[in-house]
């Protein structure tokens, strides 16, 4: 195997290509659940967004309109999941896996004709002189202009439900809609404004794959990439800057696996890095479920289960022992014990 011939530089710039349509759906899926929806549509979206894009990139032969109608069908397609949720009524777990096959399927038959056809070419950042320069201008400015715009929307979104009155209201509607209910908001019109931001959002994310990432149609290229989105956001504890954080490592494990089959590492490799970004996620959620109170065997078990009991020297109170008595090592292996059937 040789390393050598792995560039650091072109590794982090294709990490920043490959990062960026899940970056745009998980943003957008992540605006959505703070509303309190729970949008699993993600993938028919994306899908959506790129045929749709990519059919009006090569017949207008302007990108910038593919982009357009990218946003507009992810749009479209979430407003359905928005009317059968919010005015029908409908579980939002089965709506969304139907709208995710529902958006597979489409983009099947409407993709036919285009198939082995190329996409005209999207606007590049070229500045003279920066781009020039050895290490920084290939890894920062040297991108196709959806990578910026994605690194903004980020930035966006964090100021908007952080500084503005328009996220007090949208955190609202998602933590307790019958009080903002209460207070006059209108909380079925914020979450269809929200759940249509998504699909825009997941829209754009299947153009840039199919416009940018991989210039070309094929049956099926979001592979999953709407899945990651909403795992993303999960990792991310709803947090933009967590979710940048997560879509760059998923998008640098991606591109180190192909860099590293490349090298001659073969699919052993391949198969553990797949793995590793599986047990990342295992190992958030299970740090999510985890109790702040710890017993005094010093375990990491929590107690009591049900997470009550006062709090007396930073753990939980103990419930009364008998007056049994028992080894250290007795009570060690008890509260491993309970560890692992909390797990």
């Amino acid at each position: 195997m040789d390393l050598s011939s792995i560039s650091p530089t072109l590794l982090v710039a294709s990490l920043m290509v490959a990062a960026t349509p899940i970056l745009l759906a998980a943003i957008g899926e992540l605006v959505v659940e703070k509303s309190g929806v729970l949008n699993l549509g993600v993938e028919g979206m994306m899908i959506i967004g790129a045929i749709a894009g990519f059919a009006a990139a090569v017949g207008t032969g302007s990108p910038i309109i593919g982009f357009l109608c990218a946003a507009l069908g992810g749009a479209a397609l979430s407003l359905v999941f928005a009317l059968l949720t919010q005015f029908f009524l409908s579980n939002q777990v089965a709506t969304g896996l139907a709208l995710t096959l529902f958006g597979l399927g489409l983009s099947a038959l409407m993709g036919q004709s285009y198939i082995g056809i190329k996409p005209p070419a999207s606007v590049k950042l070229d500045l003279p002189v920066i781009s020039d320069l050895p290490i920084l201008g290939p890894i920062l400015f040297s991108h196709d202009i959806t990578v910026y715009a994605a690194l903004g929307l980020v930035a966006g979104v964090w100021w908007f439900l952080k500084y503005t009155r328009g996220g007090l209201i949208l955190r609202a509607v998602g933590e307790s809609h019958d009080a903002a209910h209460a207070l006059g908001y209108k909380v079925v019109k914020v979450r269809i404004m929200a759940i249509m931001f998504g699909g825009a959002c997941a829209g754009l994310g299947g153009a840039s794959l199919s416009l940018v990432r991989v210039p070309q149609w094929t049956e099926g290229m979001t592979a999953g990439a709407g899945w990651i989105a909403l795992a993303i956001v999960v990792f991310a504890s709803w947090k933009p800057a967590r979710v940048l954080l997560g879509a760059y490592l998923f998008g640098g494990v991606a591109v180190l696996q192909l860099n590293l089959q490349a090298a001659g590492r073969g699919r052993r490799h391949e198969v553990r890095l797949a793995a590793l970004r599986q047990r990342l996620l295992q190992r958030r959620e299970r740090g999510r479920g985890r109790g702040r109170y710890r017993c005094r065997c010093r375990c990491r078990c929590r107690w009591p289960p049900d997470g009550g009991g006062a709090l007396e020297g930073g753990a939980a109170r103990l419930p009364p022992q008998p007056a049994v008595r028992r080894s250290e090592d007795e009570v060690l292996h008890e509260g491993a014990a309970v560890r692992d059937v909390l797990r």
